[in-house]
């Protein structure tokens, strides 16, 4: 596929998004803090390595869309990593007046498409990449959702018409931790094998490491996003990843931290 970045793209660490996720949601004494440190290796791979995002007002810039909106303070820090979001913006995040809420909206700088309602990303990204393809540019749509979400019929009903029409511009990418708000999504509603679905749709599927940044990177980067089919990754990643208390455990979808988790947390990332 060939590169479509006019200029460098700024490099973004992981371990600094992950610390600013614990301070900021500390600070608004918010939740989601699990969720959000799962899909950090995604968004630093889109963000450092994949994307044409570096000017907010080309109209041929890829457009990014959070499915699984309630993981917004990972991507305000993101934001904040590339300069659309400003420091004193992002310490106000989920206090009065702000527009940085727990899940993003579209007056944010960065932020195309308002979102949290779940099931509703791929639709939105599927408009998009049709669109695109109208006007003939060569702008992509990258959505993110999370395992759970795909629980949604709209969800399907979005995988049916990108696969019926090729939108080979639209990857979709999956944040297979494996776990929801009310339980392991096994037990909740059982999509496993999650690649197999998408393939019996038509859709070209790829298993990756969703915590391995090269990975993500490189797998995308190898798509052929001007013919065939659209793209899906089945992104497998570890729920609270980075913080050992975290990791794996439900509890942490919507629990804030107390003053203790908070400086083990930072503890912890700093290793």
């Amino acid at each position: 596929m060939k590169d479509v970045f006019c200029s460098p793209r700024k490099q973004i660490s992981a371990k600094k998004v992950r610390k600013l996720i614990i301070e900021e949601s500390n600070q608004a004494h918010i939740g989601h803090i699990g969720s959000a440190l799962s899909i950090v290796d995604i968004l630093v791979a889109l963000y450092s390595n994949v994307m044409n995002v570096n000017d907010p007002a080309s109209i041929d810039r890829d457009r990014f869309i959070l499915s699984n909106g309630h993981t917004a303070i990972a991507l305000y820090v993101v934001l904040n990593q590339m300069g659309l979001i400003s420091d004193k913006e992002l310490c106000l995040y989920c206090t009065n007046g702000s527009y940085l809420g727990v899940h993003p909206d579209s007056f944010i700088n960065g932020v195309d498409f308002s979102s949290g309602s779940l099931g509703q990303g791929l639709p939105f990204g599927v408009g998009a990449a049709y669109a695109a393809r109208l006007q003939k540019s060569s702008r992509r749509v990258y959505v993110l959702l999370s395992d759970a979400e795909c629980n949604e019929g709209s969800v399907w009903e979005a995988v049916m018409f990108a696969s019926h029409h090729h939108l080979s511009n639209l990857i979709a990418i999956i944040d297979l931790n494996e776990q929801q708000a009310m339980g392991y999504t096994k037990n909740v509603l059982n999509l496993s094998p999650m690649a197999e679905k998408w393939t019996a749709f038509n859709w070209d599927a790829h298993i990756v490491d969703g915590n391995n940044i090269e990975q993500i990177s490189q797998v995308i980067n190898s798509l052929d996003t001007n013919n065939g089919q659209p793209h899906v990754l089945i992104a497998e990643t570890v729920f609270g990843k980075g913080v050992s208390f975290m990791e794996k455990q439900i509890k942490w979808h919507y629990l804030p931290l107390t003053e203790g988790e908070y400086k083990q947390s930072l503890f912890e990332l700093d290793q």
